[in-house]
């Protein structure tokens, strides 16, 4: 069963959301703009104990001065640097309980935990955009003077800026870092490695932020992506601007940063995905040229993939090796 292209075809796809002239200069200013931030790290030892695992709660300081939290968590008995590992959450939530990511830790990897700013975690969203931000994250800032003001830029960012901090610290093994992450953890996944090419090996699980365009044609523009019919019909009811939209949510699309991904990929594919319909993850994954593979789900869609987690943890643990 398919809800989009049959295979050869997503095999070929290479997107449809317009990609801004400037997209490079773009990413470049604005990781200037993330070097130029004193990151102000504060680790707080965490109320949650387990055995051979120190758990903190992380802070740092991103673009627009927000503070942004992440779960850090180290095996308490190190010998040598360790590998490390990203996690990214979907759309709107958080980074749940320690439990969660407690098995990584426990294997021997340091491991991060990002809360994306100004949804359900800790993390802040400083705002200063305009119109709807009751919720619609992707797209805030849309109608700011400048791109820059895109929140989704300043998100991306914040995972860059986690992997740096985390690289840097001697107990991790910097060329031994990967991530991962489902739906919108999964487009931040390859925003990540995109933005850090250091990163090893990532496993995005039907990734988010992809392909804005595609959606809307495909009259998906629903659940994650209901903002983007909502902002069309509150704010260009005709599509006069449609051009001029699309082309600017290009800067926040992760099929045209996937390009500068180095990691080792292992992409995750329901079929029947109407949420992100599989054309969109395609785009992404298409567009990365290193050791790449994916695993698909002919009966699933946005949903619980079975052996999903089983199969990245192993995919991780060659890291340990």
């Amino acid at each position: 069963m398919l809800a989009d292209k049959p295979i050869d075809e997503l095999l070929k796809y290479t997107g449809r959301n317009p990609r801004p002239a400037d997209f490079d200069a773009y990413w470049e200013r604005a990781l200037a703009e993330m070097r130029s931030v004193d990151p102000q790290l504060e680790l707080r030892p965490a109320e949650f104990k387990y055995p051979g695992v120190e758990c903190f709660d992380l802070y740092f300081t991103g673009v627009r001065n927000a503070r942004v939290h992440a779960k850090f968590m180290r095996p308490t008995k190190l010998t040598a640097p360790a590998p490390a590992l990203l996690m990214f959450h979907g759309y709107s939530g958080n980074t749940q309980d320690w439990m969660k990511s407690i098995a990584y830790a426990a294997a021997g990897f340091v491991t991060a935990f990002l809360d994306c700013r100004g949804q359900g975690g800790r993390s802040e969203d400083t705002g200063g955009h305009k119109f709807n931000t009751y919720h619609g994250q992707f797209i805030r800032g849309l109608d700011n003077d400048s791109p820059d003001d895109l929140l989704f830029r300043h998100i991306m960012l914040d995972t860059a800026e986690l992997a740096k901090i985390i690289m840097g610290m001697p107990e991790v093994d910097r060329s031994k870092v990967g991530a991962m992450g489902i739906s919108q953890g999964g487009g931040l996944t390859l925003a990540c490695a995109s933005l850090v090419p250091e990163i090893n090996r990532i496993a995005p699980v039907y990734p988010f932020l992809s392909d804005y365009q595609r959606v809307w044609e495909m009259d998906l523009a629903v659940g994650a992506y209901q903002e983007l019919k909502d902002y069309f019909r509150w704010f260009d009811p005709r599509h006069e601007r449609q051009e001029e939209i699309f082309t600017r949510l290009g800067y926040i699309d992760v099929h045209h940063l996937a390009a500068r991904i180095k990691a080792k990929t292992l992409m995750f594919t329901g079929l029947m995905d109407t949420t992100c319909p599989p054309s969109t993850q395609f785009a992404a994954f298409n567009a990365i040229t290193a050791e790449k593979d994916y695993i698909l789900y002919p009966d699933f869609g946005h949903e619980l993939l079975p052996d999903k987690d089983d199969i990245t943890f192993t995919f991780m643990l060659e890291m340990l090796g």
